[in-house]
């Protein structure tokens, strides 16, 4: 079983290594087997300081079979896509479920949930670009964010990306699921300076259309624009006040409450949203879908992890929470049925408002605009947030100076429920589809 290295190989070649894992399964004695066996490549490039810094090129290719016999589970991985690469794997996997404890709640999701309708989704889009026009791209947007004032002196880079890959879900319901997609990139970090002041800042584009990514040179200057306004960065005093989470920072947000509704953190019984369902979460004209056959979406896909067919979903209506997310294990932890979620969420789409970022910043008034978060302070078991935060002090509706060094607090479930907008600047490439989110109130502290 072989095949050319130069470019993905085909589906077909893919399906053949499913069925031979398998096979040799069942052979084995395995009641139940899955196989996901995948190949990507691409490249990537990084220019600093107009110099070429890095430039790797990446093939991969993997087979992950998990069998079961009985109640008992066993998995094993190989990159080794040959024959007896492949049986190695498999026997691997079996002797190990054999060592394992018996668990009720393993095996396939039921064989009836398996999607039978595999629209074309448009999700495979090769970007026709080489290593040297890669470098060229990369030098255009570093030195565009040069170019936007004297006061940037450094650079972390400008790097572009381009990636494809193909894989294949195969399980012993019979169940085969083949899926093709591509992901680009292109982003830049600069360094402003005055005297000791230093500031970094940055900004990226990903898409699954290479003619989907911002401009380079209009990517570069955003970089360079947003370094610059950070200089002359102050600390503020404790206090409280209105928070605006831009859409790159909401999507993290957003994050926390699929993790909080997720099936792995249910069974735990390590949410603050446990046994929620059907009850207000977040503000009454907050409505969460998760739309997984948008064309071209960076989450989009006719199946989960499992081949269950994904669906439309609401998820929270009207702040309501309708719905959780689950793999077939955590729903039968649960004593539910699988939602199609083995794997995550497929484009969580945030009904959007009508006020653009701007208009958040007026309403707000006085407040602090986010632009970049550190550390790991959130709990989902009690939804206690603290995080380093840095962004800008907003003062009559407008920016009035940039701030640093500062600790935002609050409680997910309070800060759900007290979001004031949701704002109408959503970027459609992302998995996460949300406008900036305007927060009632958060506890600000400098260090």
């Amino acid at each position: 079983m072989t095949d050319s290295p130069e470019h993905l190989p085909d589906a077909d070649f893919l399906e053949r290594c499913a069925a031979l894992a398998l096979d040799a399964a069942r052979a084995g004695g395995a009641t139940q087997a899955e196989v996901s066996v995948g190949a990507s490549r691409g490249f990537s490039v990084n220019v600093r300081k107009g110099e070429v810094e890095s430039l790797e090129f990446q093939q991969d290719r993997d087979l992950g079979v998990t069998v079961y016999v009985g109640a008992r589970k066993g998995n094993a991985t190989t990159g080794d896509l040959a024959e007896s690469g492949i049986r190695r794997a498999v026997a691997a996997a079996l002797d190990i479920a054999r060592a394992t404890g018996e668990d009720p709640c393993n095996g396939l999701a039921d064989a009836a949930l398996m999607a039978t309708d595999f629209p074309d989704l448009d999700l495979d889009h090769p970007w026709e670009i080489d290593a040297d026009a890669a470098i060229d791209l990369a030098a255009v947007c570093e030195r565009a964010a040069f170019d936007v004032d004297a006061r940037i002196t450094g650079s972390e880079g400008a790097s572009v990306s381009t990636h494809r890959g193909r894989s294949v879900y195969a399980n012993s319901h019979g169940f085969v699921g083949v899926r093709t997609g591509s992901n680009h990139g292109l982003s830049c970090a600069v360094i402003a300076s005055v005297g000791e002041d230093m500031q970094r800042d940055y900004w990226y584009s990903s898409a699954r259309r290479p003619t989907d990514l911002l401009d380079a040179q209009l990517l570069g200057r955003k970089a360079g624009t947003r370094a610059v306004a950070r200089l002359g960065a102050q600390r503020l005093g404790t206090c409280t006040a209105p928070v605006l989470l831009p859409p790159e920072i909401a999507r993290g947000f957003w994050g926390h409450l699929v993790g909080a509704i997720s099936g792995g953190t249910l069974y735990r019984r390590a949410s603050f949203l446990l046994d929620r369902l059907g009850e207000p979460v977040c503000a009454p004209f907050v409505t969460l879908r998760e739309q997984p056959h948008l064309p071209c979406g960076a989450g989009s896909a006719a199946y989960d992890g499992e081949g269950v067919a994904t669906r439309e979903r609401t998820l929270v209506e009207s702040g309501v929470l309708k719905g959780w997310l689950l793999s077939s294990y955590s729903a039968r932890k649960l004593g539910l049925q699988t939602t199609g979620n083995a794997g995550g969420v497929h484009n969580l789409v945030v009904e959007p408002g009508t006020e653009n970022f701007d208009a958040l910043v007026r309403r707000m008034h006085r407040g602090l605009i986010v632009t970049e978060l550190l550390g790991h302070g959130v709990s989902l078991v009690t939804g206690d947030y603290s995080r380093g935060a840095a962004g800008y002090w907003v003062e009559n509706g407008a920016v009035a100076y940039p701030v640093e060094e500062l600790t935002i607090a609050g409680n997910l479930a309070e800060m759900f429920k007290g979001i004031v907008a949701v704002g109408s600047d959503v970027d459609p490439l992302a998995n996460v589809r949300t406008g900036s989110v305007l927060l009632e109130r958060m506890t600000i502290a400098g260090h």
